[in-house]
Parts: C-alpha cells; sequence; structure tokens
C-alpha cells in the first residue's frame, strides 16, 4: 500500500469537495482505534471513518456501518459534547505528512460561537487524534502519552499541542528540474529510489520506485548507470503529471498509489478506481472481513495445523521405515548361508565366517549371531526378520496411503478456512471437523440449529448456470446429490479447491462457459494466485466418490485439462444468487 502524504492530500481534496458545511449528527466509536463521523451533507448523509491503528491507518468516506459498544467509550462521549451540531468549516494538511487538521463552527457551554479543531494524525507508530480548544490545548486524545523522556510529544488534557517537527525534505510541489539535478548530482544513496526516499517527503517506497520505472526504465535504477540530466526530467515531469494531480489507482488488490502502479506487471495489473473514498473503502472493507474470518478461525486454523505437522512426521518415519524394508531380501540370503553352514556352528558363537554363494565373486563374509540362540534358531531368526520385513513393508504402504489421505483433507480444510468469508462457513467447517473426530464437540451450550448453507450460484455469460461449493460439504453435495451424471465436473488439478458443476444435461456447453467456470474453479483453490492454471474437466459420472473418504475426496478419471488466468474481478460480473 501507498498511504503517503501524496495520497492524503488527494483523500482530503475528495472529503472537503464534498463535506466543506457539512453538519455533524451523530459520532460514533465501534472500537478502541475507530471513529466513525455522520456528516449531513449537500448530496446526503456521509459516513467519515478515522481508522486510528498503527497497522493500518487511513481516513475516508465509508459505506459500512459497523455495530457499536453499549456504552460508548469516553473519547466517543467527548467527541460528541464538542462536536454533535457543529459546521466542517474547514480541512488543511500539514506539509508532506500524513496529519490533517478538521476546524468545526461549533457552540461552547454558554451558547457563544467557538471554533474546536479535530487533529488526525496517520503516522505509523505515532498514530493519534487530538480534540483541541479554540486556544490550541489538548482537550483529550485518543491515546494519551505521558510525561517522560521517551515521548517526544507529549498528549494530555490541557497542554498545548504540539504539531510533529517539520520534515527536513523537500517537498515535490515546489522544486525545479534543476533542484531535482543537484539533489541527484550530491552524495547519497547508488540508487535512484533510495535517493527519491531520502530527498523528497510525501513519497512512500513504493511510489519511489515508481518513479525509478518511470524515469529509467527500472525500479533498481543506479544513478552512476544513468545520465542525470534526462533522468532528472523525467522525475520532474512524473511530480508534474501525479504528484501534482494525484488519482486513485489500485494494482489488483495487491497495492494502491496515487499513481499508476506498473512494478507488478501482470501478476497485478493497475487500474485506476472511481475515487480515493471508493478505493479505500473498498479495499479495507474486504481486508478487513479476511483479517475478522482468520481472527475467527485462529483457533480451528491451530488445531488443524498442528494435525497436519504431525500427520507429515509421522509419513515422514514412516517412509524411512518402509524404506528400510527394502533390504529384506538379504536377510533372507543370510538365512540361506547360515542354513548352508549349521555344521560349522556351535551353540554361544558370536559369528561365522562363511562363503557368500550370492556374491558372483565367492568372497568370505562375517555373519553376526546370537549366542543365546542355537544355529538353526540363529538360521530360523533371519526368516522370521524376513518375513517381518515383508509383512510391514505392505502395513507400511497401507498406513501411508492413509496418511496421505488424511493429510489431503486436512490441507484442504486450510484452504476452506483460507476462503471463509462468513462466520456460518466457519460455523460449517466447525461441524465438519467435529463430526470426524478432530474436534471436540462443546456441550456447555445449546446452538440453535441453522439452515445448511447452499453453494454459490453464478451465471456464465452465455445464460448457463455454474454451481461452485464452499467447503467440503458443499463439495459432497453438489457433485454426489444434486449434479446429474451428464452434468460437467471442474477441479484444478493437483491442488485442493472447490468442486465446480455446470449443469448441461450432456450438452457441451460453449468454450466461454467452461472457460469461465474454470477460472472459478482456479480462484476458489491454492492456485488463486498463479497464471495459467491447470483446470480438469470431466463429465460428473467419471468421478467417483471412494467409501469411507473424507468430505469431499473424490477420484475422477477421462478428463481433459484446461489452463486459465484466476480473475478477481469474474465473481461479480457473474453473480447470480437466488
Amino acid at each position: 500500500m501507498a498511504f503517503d502524504a501524496t495520497f492524503f492530500r488527494g483523500v482530503l481534496a475528495e472529503i472537503a469537495e464534498t463535506a466543506l458545511g457539512a453538519r455533524v449528527e451523530k459520532i460514533h466509536q465501534p472500537t478502541r482505534d475507530t471513529i466513525i463521523i455522520l456528516l449531513r451533507c449537500e448530496t446526503g448523509r456521509k459516513r467519515l471513518l478515522i481508522a486510528a491503528n498503527p497497522a493500518a491507518p487511513r481516513l475516508h468516506f465509508t459505506q459500512s456501518n459497523p455495530e457499536n459498544p453499549d456504552q460508548p467509550p469516553m473519547f466517543c462521549m467527548l467527541l460528541r459534547k464538542h462536536l454533535m451540531g457543529g459546521r466542517l468549516a474547514d480541512i488543511s494538511q500539514l506539509p508532506m505528512e500524513r496529519a490533517a487538521v478538521f476546524t468545526f463552527d461549533c457552540t461552547d457551554e454558554m451558547g457563544d460561537a467557538a471554533q474546536k479543531k479535530l487533529v488526525v494524525e496517520l503516522m505509523g507508530r505515532t498514530t493519534n487524534v487530538y480534540l483541541l480548544s479554540p486556544e490550541g490545548r489538548i482537550l483529550d486524545c485518543l491515546r494519551r502519552i505521558g510525561l517522560d523522556d521517551s515521548a517526544r510529544r507529549q498528549a494530555l488534557p490541557g497542554l498545548y499541542y504540539q504539531a510533529p517537527a517539520p520534515m527536513e525534505k523537500a517537498d515535490p510541489l515546489t522544486v525545479s528540474s534543476a533542484d531535482i539535478l543537484a539533489i541527484l548530482q550530491s552524495p547519497g544513496a547508488d540508487k535512484l529510489q533510495s535517493r527519491l526516499m531520502d530527498a523528497f517527503g510525501g513519497l512512500s517506497p513504493l511510489v519511489c520506485r515508481e518513479i525509478a520505472l518511470f524515469a529509467a526504465g527500472d525500479v533498481d535504477a543506479r544513478l552512476e548507470d544513468s545520465s542525470l540530466e534526462p533522468l532528472s526530467k523525467k522525475v520532474y515531469a512524473f511530480f508534474e503529471t501525479y504528484v501534482r494531480h494525484p488519482a486513485p489507482y489500485l494494482a489488483a488488490g495487491k497495492a494502491y498509489a496515487f499513481c499508476p502502479i506498473l512494478q507488478y506487471g501482470n501478476l497485478a495489473p493497475c487500474e485506476k478506481a472511481e475515487s480515493f473514498q471508493a478505493l479505500l473503502d473498498g479495499y479495507y472493507i474486504q481486508k478487513d472481513l479476511a483479517d475478522l474470518m482468520r481472527q475467527k478461525g485462529q483457533g480451528v486454523r491451530k488445531t488443524v495445523s498442528n494435525l497436519a505437522d504431525r500427520t507429515r512426521r509421522k509419513l515422514a518415519l514412516q517412509a524411512k521405515e518402509l524404506e528400510a524394508t527394502k533390504d529384506r531380501e538379504r536377510l533372507r540370503q543370510l538365512g540361506d548361508i547360515v542354513t548352508a553352514n549349521l555344521h560349522a556352528i556351535a551353540k554361544g558363537q558370536l559369528r561365522l565366517t562363511a562363503v557368500d554363494f550370492y556374491d558372483p565373486d565367492m568372497k568370505e563374509i562375517d555373519i553376526p549371531l546370537s549366542p543365546t540362540l542355537s544355529p538353526q534358531q540363529n538360521a530360523a531368526k533371519f526368516y522370521k526378520d524376513y518375513t517381518r520385513a515383508k509383512n510391514a513393508e505392505k502395513e507400511l504402504t497401507r498406513q501411508i496411503e492413509l496418511g496421505q489421505g488424511e493429510l489431503r483433507y486436512l490441507e484442504s480444510v486450510l484452504e476452506e478456512l483460507e476462503r471463509a468469508e462468513t462466520e456460518g462457513e466457519l460455523e460449517e467447517i466447525r461441524e465438519e471437523l467435529t463430526a470426524g473426530g478432530y474436534l471436540r464437540r462443546d456441550r456447555g451450550k445449546k446452538k440453535m440449529r441453522k439452515a445448511a448453507s447452499k453453494p454459490q450460484r453464478f451465471l456464465s455469460s452465455d445464460g448457463y448456470p455454474i454451481y461452485v461449493g464452499r467447503n467440503n460439504r458443499q463439495n459432497d453435495e453438489l457433485t454426489t446429490k444434486l449434479a446429474r451424471k451428464d452434468d460437467l465436473w471442474l477441479h484444478v488439478q493437483k491442488l485442493h479447491g472447490c468442486h465446480v458443476i455446470i449443469p448441461c444435461a450432456g450438452v457441451t456447453p460453449p468454450d466461454d462457459t467452461i472457460t469461465q467456470a474454470a477460472q472459478l474453479a482456479a480462484l476458489y483453490s491454492q492456485g488463486r494466485q498463479g497464471q495459467n492454471v491447470a483446470v480438469d474437466v470431466t463429465p460428473v459420472k467419471f468421478v467417483k466418490k471412494p467409501a469411507g473418504s473424507k468430505p469431499g475426496m473424490v477420484v475422477y478419471y477421462q478428463y481433459r485439462t484446461v489452463y486459465v488466468t484466476p480473475d478477481e474481478k469474474l465473481p461479480e460480473k457473474l453473480q447470480n444468487n437466488p
């Protein structure tokens, strides 16, 4: 991501265009780090989200409406006391910083007009939100910082607010081509991107790599390998084009910035977004949902991961034992040699020196013997060890096959957990694991029985329905119960993923429909980040579920393979849930 000061400037410009003059209607604080201010603008109500999480700070309008706590936090109540009913009079940004000052025209306790300021600093570890009095004193802040030597700036009620120290870097908005040339000629880092990062404020590392790519054709371009004067002109052109006129760009969910993101090439195609607000809201709604599901499924994921690791270790030990049984034929040969030399062995003898008649050179070998056994018992022991190794090979082969099936199933569950988008889907996975004996059933609480979720349904561009299982239970239901024998079944090759069904009653669907179904199969699988992903296609009648196999596990034959590249936007295009 590149939520730098220049990107922030574009965000603030959009907010100012819509919200200046807006009245504050409501203020909520759904989480410790999140504040939502409901503004009545000329174009309607807007929710201004302030996410003061140091790991992912941001500020933008949002469509989401998270649940609020029963008892609002103290800082939320203070904001309501001072800002409710006020009008947003001004928005300004501290130079080259991810910090904004929102000025509100309010009234004080006596009913007199007063200007209150809300300062939002979104600067990594020092991220904070301050409410200031008309005199500039801190009424309160989201994170109080005590009077100790470790803090550069104190943040306590009653103290005057201190702005961050001015950045000692060049401003991309004010430099000339000659200034840039002087910076490039001065001593410093060898790489262009590093020199830009050190010299200019308001630019993220991602953007500095884009400038290097724009100016020199390589993100890792070195200054010593380029002519500096043409290079400085191209850097200046970048500043004039994108820094002066920032616009929102998104690279396939991988990163965003105020300029085109080309450094990832085809791995993350870049598109211009409708607005800064729409880009941030859409990006973080998906990210926050994924983070929430990851947090809620953490316990189950840890249990399944531990089971998978244990199974892998067990398989490694069994493979080692199986390899040892490969030498069992030598045990039989040694038994034959001992049997042929029984006359030369005395009871209590520790070893036998005899000719190895299985050796083409007929060399003599030493064979260890047990002194507690008779000569006949020593020979029998070699034959017994041979038989034991032979039987062990059969049992170990069977156990390894079962273990590999177990591991494939556990890995498929981990892949499902990565794709789970709702609590209902997580609950179904828990139920599946509980039914399989992997999790203990919670006997303390009685849960309402919920209706089983249905597979996802899409409609191809040719009008064919496409069904996608979300978990192993749905995969089984799709393939073994809902699908007809002459429907088409698709699955990513040699990877864990969803079962995909095209109901077609024996009629071959158009190529576009098969391609779209294959893209969905690849997208909802471990191959979602790849290119030219192999997807197998076969009629349902060639797909079989072995007796006693784990949920979602099938075998198939007589298939053909298509190669597709997953498209993250395809589900939205084909969405047609009833």
